[in-house]
């Protein structure tokens, strides 16, 4: 599940890797649509069927982020976190542009993998996918005109790092789109994390929707208990609920976005650079403060 306030899981068992839960699910949901049902009925219209994603992920975003990375046919695109790969096979078709995309989970991975013919026939190879994590991409500097982080960052165990690295693998002038969430009423945190990994904020889109549709979700997934565990198996089942359990609460104070960062194109050193940094990110007038999300 690489949603972004899926830190709110069962703690791992000793001897467990960091990826140990995600292969558990993602090869359970392999095996049954039930997970696929359940999202259906939480977004209903707004659920792209074929993208599949284990996410936020609806049409309203989809649409957005084709719009928001104004890519070029044949430019790279990264999809960071990618999961089963839904969301950037998509984006790549719609878009004509190759793709790199990476995760934490072996088994996503090879889902993933899997799926490339379906979106890009003949193009397949136009697509990989490998193993690796958001604070080490193992990207080239300088090497994606785009990159997409749909509910992924907040797995990272060092935000800020994978930012970094994340602006690091952008050529100039690339963008970079997260979606990212806080408690309603307080000031984003990101905007220093933005600045330091060379970025400029380009575009804020609200995502009013969000929190209601993870609601929806959370609560058919309380409801259908009993068929999660028995379909996907008693861990793979408890940790969707603890999960549940846990954000639940939160959904109310919630606000979620979509971040649109783009790569400026001279050096963060340059003074002019920075000073143009901290116009974009951080627009005066308006005092940082503690991010507040579920995670």
């Amino acid at each position: 599940m690489n949603t972004e306030h899926a830190t709110a899981v069962a703690p791992l068992a000793p001897g467990t890797t960091r990826s140990s839960q995600y292969d558990a699910f993602h090869a359970a949901r392999a095996r049954t649509d039930l997970v696929a049902r359940l999202y259906a009925e939480a977004m209903g219209e707004d659920y792209p069927a074929e993208v599949a994603a284990s996410s936020s992920c609806d049409w309203p975003l989809l649409g957005l982020m084709a719009a928001r990375l104004r890519m070029s046919p044949g430019q790279l695109l990264v999809d960071a976190g990618c999961g089963t790969g839904g969301i950037g096979l998509w984006l790549a078709r719609a878009l004509a542009v190759r793709l790199d995309g990476f995760d934490l989970s072996p088994v996503a991975v090879a889902q993933a993998a899997a799926r490339r013919s379906h979106f890009l026939a003949a193009r397949a190879d136009r697509a990989v996918f490998r193993v690796a994590e958001l604070e080490n991409t193992g990207l080239p500097t300088a090497h994606a005109h785009g990159i997409v982080c749909v509910d992924a960052l907040g797995r990272a165990a060092d935000r800020g790092a994978a930012l970094r690295e994340l602006g690091r693998a952008l050529t100039p002038g690339g963008r970079l789109l997260v979606t990212r969430a806080l408690r309603r009423g307080a000031e984003p945190a990101w905007h220093q994390q933005v600045a330091a990994a060379g970025l400029a904020q380009e575009h804020l889109d609200e995502r009013p929707q969000e929190p209601a549709v993870w609601e929806r979700l959370y609560r058919l997934w309380i409801a259908h208990g009993d068929d999660l565990r028995r379909e996907l198996g008693q861990a793979a089942a408890e940790a969707m609920l603890h999960e549940a359990h846990q954000v639940l609460p939160t959904l109310p104070r919630r606000r979620a976005v979509l971040l649109t960062l783009r790569r400026l194109p001279r050096t963060p050193d340059s003074p002019e650079t920075a000073a143009r940094m901290a116009e974009l990110s951080h627009p005066p007038g308006r005092p940082a403060s503690i991010e507040r999300t579920p995670q």
